[in-house]
């Protein structure tokens, strides 16, 4: 019989190591009561989605940024889930060529702080094996703040 606290494998994550992690029902439960920020960055890479999850967790060392703070990296921007506002955003991304979405969760983290943190985590990677020198950035995150999705600066 199957363990009924267990997610869906869609629900599982990578995280600072590099490893796969499935929560359970109790991961999940214990913190919905907390205040989770949520920021997502369009970016350009001309590296394959996987190479870019290989890099992540160096990436993620370098800026020391917090364990707590979870990633999912996405091809495309058709699979991402949201408000219609959000939707838009990503319209408009993939309209613009961007290929990657990379979706960011820091419990007990607002908004803003998320979006720092995953802005942190885009700076680093351009510095990474994973953009040739010379090699023209582009990317924006966004994240909700005050009921509105706003780019941050």
């Amino acid at each position: 019989m199957a363990n009924k606290r267990e997610f869906p494998k869609d629900m599982s994550f990578v995280d600072r190591q590099g490893n796969v992690i499935h929560p359970s029902r109790e991961d999940y439960n214990s913190r919905k009561s907390l205040r989770v920020g949520k920021a997502y960055a369009f970016f350009n890479c001309n590296a394959s989605k996987g190479d870019i999850e290989k890099e992540l967790p160096a990436i993620r060392e370098c800026v020391q940024t917090p364990n707590a703070l979870e990633l999912s990296l996405m091809e495309g921007t058709d699979t991402l889930t949201g408000d219609t506002q959000l939707l838009q955003i990503a319209r408009e991304a993939k309209d613009t060529g961007i290929r990657y979405v990379m979706e960011a969760t820091y419990p007990n983290a607002t908004n803003h702080q998320t979006a720092d943190e995953v802005a942190s985590i885009l700076n680093q990677a351009y510095q990474s094996p994973l953009y040739q020198k010379g090699e023209q950035f582009r990317g924006e995150v966004v994240f909700k703040e005050r009921g509105r999705y706003v780019f941050r600066e």
